[in-house]
């Protein structure tokens, strides 16, 4: 591994994206958001009218994404696919929703795991995913599952989307919920769990702030140089 990595896997709504990125701004290092990548391969497969169920199609376009990750003057990111801008697309419940079918599929997993594995690069990496843990980043230093109650998560998801202007439903938000851990959990290929090696960390009732002081905690006794 040519850098440091905390990989930092977790449930949908668990918090990670959030915890993630406010860790990574702390140390300088560099974010890797995982789930966007499979939601950008589910988008561009939508967008060329694929069949949802075609492995080998969906496969084809993960190794050919054009993906271009930019930052705006407010510190926002932009996400441009195929040089169109996807940002509030990329953040949708239905768009998360495809992506979990798409991300069970291990053709699309195997195109995208050197992709992800290139992001780890000086000063240091913070991934954030469902198995960066125990497949890309096996031999990171620092290992973390965060998760939280399936009504947590809803609840938090909920004002996410609402915060943003997006369409939301509560009890529709915790059927989703439930039904994508189940089939992020009964995949066949890189099955959500923790790593053997990570921290648990429950954050039902924890505010973001108590997440990352935690995690930075553990972070500088397996990395004493930051």
């Amino acid at each position: 591994m040519s850098a440091p990595v905390i990989a930092i896997d977790g449930p949908s709504g668990s918090g990670k994206g959030t915890v993630c990125r406010i860790i990574a701004e702390r140390l300088g290092w560099h974010l890797l958001d995982s789930g966007a990548l499979y939601r950008l391969t589910a988008l561009a497969g939508a967008a060329r009218g694929l069949d949802p169920a075609d492995e080998p199609a969906h496969a084809r376009v993960a190794a050919g994404l054009d993906v271009r990750f930019e930052v705006n003057g407010q510190g926002g990111e932009r996400v441009l696919l195929d040089g169109h801008d996807v940002t509030r697309e990329l953040r949708a419940e239905t768009t998360g929703n495809m992506a979990s079918v798409v991300a069970a599929m291990p053709s699309v997993r195997a195109a995208l795991l050197e992709r992800q594995r290139g992001f780890a690069v000086p000063p240091g990496l913070v991934a954030d995913g469902r198995d960066m843990g125990t497949v890309v980043f096996p031999a990171a230093g620092l290992k973390v599952f965060l998760t939280a109650s399936a009504e947590e998560r809803a609840r938090r998801r909920y004002n996410q989307l609402k915060e943003k202007g997006l369409a939301a439903n509560l009890a529709g938000l915790s059927q989703e919920i439930l039904e994508r851990d189940r089939r992020d959990s009964a995949r066949s290929v890189a099955p959500l769990r923790p790593a053997t090696d990570a921290v648990v960390i429950d954050s039902t009732g924890i505010t973001v702030d108590g997440v990352v002081d935690r995690i930075l905690v553990l972070a500088r006794g397996a990395f004493p140089a930051i």
